[in-house]
């Protein structure tokens, strides 16, 4: 069928997504991604008591059938990695609609690696996203933290959110089954898409039909998610939640303590998402520390005079927009595709998030002077989607797109051209110059359900234990500013960490990181007062 704005739109959403850990299983990048909607962001929802506790009972006391994994997978790199032996499979049945206990049903994709020693219970562990898969997340940062004492206490467990993976109902918006990956990158990022209603309610319509129907989208919001973390908490057999999570799992995590604060054992919550931040605030902010990262990146480019973006300063912007703001009209080859302004903007925006992809985004800004898009092009490339055999946590894409439909405040087309605007002011180097407010809109504006997140969420909790909240000094998408009003919102200690990059638990690899997070989760233990690490 003939490519329509809208499969563009997905389509280019499909490769602007963190790299981290495991291939790119951990994902973090869509933290700053809220194409979503609340009815009014100091609006409150339902608490999680309103189901009846005895229907579901058959929810909280069923048990796990354990088994391989291999049909968890949704494409046949996926299957090379659940084929792990040390991963165990199961599905989880919830309410579709927790006001609903009676009615239909989800199934939740669970995975566990057991712990290398005796068992304490379980570590569950969200990547981030809104989107990431928990089941190649967990997997992931049980490899990450093979020879941490976390592996050895602790079963390390990770589920599919809901819409996500192998979860089911899943969010399916692409009407050319993955065909569309690959084309060009939707600016989640750059905020240059151009959208009329047309093409918004195409948006809604194209999702219902593809997971699960209307019912099936309102189900997809992090109030529910964090619901079916309960149950499985209880599966699982533990009296009480020991939660990892990262970016967005800071977010899962901080509304799991809001409902149920009693049932917390311990939580790390790595990469903080500031709870009183509303959407355009809180993407504001992410949009800073990128041009922070990117100044950063840029001064350590300049240590070579023959550095693409030059040595002066006050000219790493401009050199830069004209680098890239020609890709709009004349894009470049790339990996047999072309690389676009928002296929580079995306690219250099991923390789922002770690210093180690530095070399990679300066090697593509030399590229692109050159005529060619090969490394940008691939650094998207690896951060999620892909062609359908080798995609990895494929709807990566429509799970962001439609948690955050039901989480974020719905935004006016007044607002977005605002937002945009206001965008390029703290994050220049982001501009494609031109007229920034055409085609501006919402792309949840025509979702059927009314957002249940509520902002600011996870506030004045009551009765909730002692939590750990890290956070990275030079964080490029969830500033240290948010690890600090989220320690603050919480009553949390804060662990901060000195450096560049975005989140660092999961990886094992900082040793001072790791014994601190180690001795809080398996003795709940905390050094008083707080050190500072380093990365």
């Amino acid at each position: 069928m003939p490519r329509t704005k809208i499969d563009q739109l997905f389509a280019r959403r499909a490769r602007v997504f963190r790299r981290s850990g495991l291939s790119g299983l951990v994902l973090s990048i869509c933290a700053i991604s809220a194409m979503g909607c609340t009815p009014a962001e100091n609006e409150q929802p339902t608490s999680a008591a309103s189901s009846s506790a005895a229907d579901l009972t058959k929810f909280y006391s069923q048990k796990l059938d354990w088994s391989g994994c291999a049909e968890f997978a949704t494409s046949k790199r996926e299957a090379e990695i659940l084929a792990d032996p040390k991963a165990q499979c199961a599905r989880l049945s919830v309410p579709l609609d927790y006001d609903d206990p009676k009615g239909a049903t989800a199934s939740v994709a669970v995975l566990r690696v057991k712990a290398r020693g005796e068992s304490k219970g379980s570590v569950v562990f969200n990547p981030g996203g809104p989107g990431g898969s928990g089941v190649l997340g967990g997997l992931a940062v049980s490899r990450g933290l093979a020879k941490s004492r976390i592996s050895e206490a602790f079963d390390i467990v990770g589920f599919d959110p809901r819409g996500v993976g192998a979860t089911k109902p899943a969010a399916d918006c692409y009407s050319e089954k993955g065909t569309t990956r690959g084309d060009k990158v939707f600016p989640t990022l750059t905020l240059t898409v151009d959208l009329t209603e047309e093409d918004t309610r195409a948006v809604f319509d194209r999702c219902a039909e593809g997971s699960g129907g209307a019912k099936g989208l309102a189900s997809m919001g992090t109030r529910t998610t964090a619901r079916d973390m309960d149950v499985l908490r209880a599966v699982l057999g533990d009296e009480k939640l020991t939660l990892l999570g990262q970016s967005y799992g800071t977010r899962l995590g901080s509304v799991y303590a809001e409902q149920f604060p009693q049932r917390v054992r311990a939580m790390i919550l790595d990469g903080a998402f500031d709870p009183g931040l509303g959407t355009i605030e809180r993407r504001l902010a992410a949009y800073g520390g990128f041009q922070r990262a990117f100044e950063v990146m840029a001064a350590t480019c300049a240590k070579d005079a023959s550095c693409p973006l030059g040595t002066d300063p006050k000219a790493w912007t401009s050199r830069f927009q004209a680098l890239v703001q020609p890709l709009r009209d004349k894009p470049v080859p790339a990996l047999g595709q072309e690389l676009d302004f928002d296929g580079a903007v995306g690219g250099v925006m991923a390789g922002l998030y770690s210093p180690t992809l530095w070399p990679t985004v300066v090697r593509g800004l030399n590229e692109v002077r050159q005529g060619r898009g090969d490394s940008l092009m691939r650094l998207v490339q690896d951060l999620g989607g892909g062609a359908a055999d080798n995609a990895v946590n494929g709807n990566v894409t429509e799970a962001l797109f439609a948690i955050n439909c039901m989480d974020e405040r719905r935004l006016t087309p007044q607002d977005v051209a605002q937002l945009r605007a206001r965008a390029f002011e703290v994050a220049p180097f982001m501009s494609p110059g031109g007229d920034v407010g055409r085609g501006a809109r919402d792309g949840c504006e025509f979702w059927s359900a009314p957002p249940t997140l509520g902002i600011p969420y996870a506030q004045n909790i009551q009765g909730l234990p002692k939590t750990l909240v890290i956070s990275i000094t030079g964080d490029p998408t969830t500033p240290h500013a948010g690890g600090v009003k989220l320690a603050e919102t919480l009553g949390s200690a804060l662990l901060t960490v000195k450096g560049e990059g975005h989140t660092v638990v999961s990886s094992g690899a900082n040793t001072c990181v790791d014994k601190i997070a180690a001795d809080y989760l398996i003795d709940l233990k905390l050094p008083e007062p707080m050190p500072e690490c380093s990365v």
